[in-house]
């Protein structure tokens, strides 16, 4: 197996990093650093988002735990048997979640929270190594999910594939050259939600596919 490091320390993107530092100044018992991947290396599926929500996976450092997006997803992913329980966090809040995945990973196209929730195209080509090497590392994976064409965009890219051959949409798979399934989703977020493009059932379809996949 390839060795892979979260990129917890990371500042090659400046923009990022000071917008990080300015919020530890402002909220310094939040996260505000580079979100590590949330799962065991040696599971089949990895379910890549866009990045840290501000009031989410940036204050609590887990991914998609905190914020409406992980309303959606985890709830799908213990209806499927890859999540221990449907709440993403435990008594302790974020410090000491209790939630534990089965063969799945969440992992993010970009580490960092960026402004105004919109990495511009040389964060995501700067954070793609990390993104790489984490798909190195995976030896056993089968299946990627991928939240949002910003996060199909960033698997392409680690595949070193053209986008126009490759199509977003939602619950649509793609073979990717090694053999892995790529599906794609729309992102979980809260605005998806609310204006009714992604409903519950429509999200869960996209995990009912991944679980017969792996069956």
């Amino acid at each position: 197996m390839s060795i892979f490091q979260d990129p917890t320390g990371c500042t090659a993107c400046p923009r990022l990093a000071e917008h990080l530092a300015n919020i530890r100044r402002r909220d310094p018992d939040w996260h505000a650093l580079p979100v590590p991947a949330f799962g065991s290396l040696d599971a089949e599926l990895l379910v890549v988002g866009l990045g840290p929500g501000e009031k989410g996976a940036n204050r609590t450092g887990r991914p998609f735990t905190g914020d409406v997006a992980g309303e959606l997803l985890y709830p799908a992913l213990h209806r499927f048997g890859f999540a221990s329980q449907p709440e993403p966090l435990g008594a302790d809040q974020w410090a000491n979640p209790a939630m534990q995945l089965n063969n799945c990973r969440i992992t993010n196209a970009v580490r960092c929270l960026p402004p105004a929730n919109k990495p511009i195209t040389a964060e995501i080509r700067q954070c793609n190594k990390h993104l790489k090497s984490e798909l190195a590392a995976m030896t056993r994976l089968k299946v990627i999910v991928a939240l949002g064409a910003i996060a199909h965009q960033a698997l392409l890219w680690a595949y070193e594939l053209k986008l126009k051959e490759f199509t977003f949409g939602h619950n649509i798979s793609h073979a990717l050259p090694d053999g892995r399934i790529l599906v794609d989703s729309y992102h979980c977020s809260g605005y998806n939600w609310r204006t009714g493009r992604l409903s519950r059932e429509s999200f869960e379809a996209v995990f009912a596919g991944v679980k017969s996949r792996l069956a």
